[in-house]
């Protein structure tokens, strides 16, 4: 298979595997943007020089929420791709406070490949709580996120110098954001007014 071919026919077995999923933000975008944009961050991370990491960041999610299995990647892709999603993957059985704290205590461990899906993810989720920010998020909410987002990253780092750019960017877009937020409201807070948050 042709690394394009291979690349395409990822992102179209992704938005498939996905068609039902939305993100939670509050304008609910096909769940399929979030895997494109990671597979783009990567792809530009790398020069496109890893199909498989390519089309494993596609996918990075099939597991974990569309209940695909890691034989039906492998038989769709090869064993390496499957393996990269696998890696990438949280146990669903778990509650999900111990999963987030298995991802910190997890990271250092990753290989480098998987290090930078869970990079581009954390980018990407950045991203859409400041673009797009799921219903009900306070500002705390989104800062507890940001900095557990952070944890995360922080055993990945040493990976790939572009990806990390990339995150430190979104995470300090987002906080001078919830900064701005917070500045606002206390600053209507000593005028008289209620914060909202």
């Amino acid at each position: 298979m042709t690394t394009i071919t291979l690349v395409a026919r990822a992102c179209h077995q992704a938005a498939v595997w996905h068609a039902d999923q939305r993100r939670k933000g509050e304008r609910a975008e096909p769940y399929v943007n979030h895997l494109t944009e990671v597979a783009a961050l990567v792809a530009e991370a790398t020069d496109g020089g890893d199909p498989n990491l390519i089309a494993a960041a596609l996918l990075h999610d099939a597991i974990e929420d569309a209940g695909v299995s890691h034989a039906q990647i492998e038989a769709a892709f090869n064993r390496d791709v499957a393996d990269l999603v696998a890696e990438v993957t949280d146990d669903k059985s778990l509650e999900k406070a111990e999963r987030k704290r298995l991802q910190v205590e997890h990271a250092p461990a990753k290989s480098p490949r998987a290090k930078m899906i869970k990079l581009a993810d954390k980018t990407s989720n950045l991203r859409a709580i400041l673009a797009s920010p799921p219903a009900g998020w306070n500002v705390a909410r989104k800062r507890e996120y940001l900095d557990w987002a952070g944890r995360v990253v922080a055993g990945a780092r040493g990976t790939n110098a572009r990806l990390e750019a990339a995150y430190d960017e979104a995470a300090a877009a987002l906080a001078g954001a919830l900064d701005g937020v917070l500045d606002s409201a206390l600053d209507g807070a000593r005028e008289g007014e209620l914060p909202n948050e």
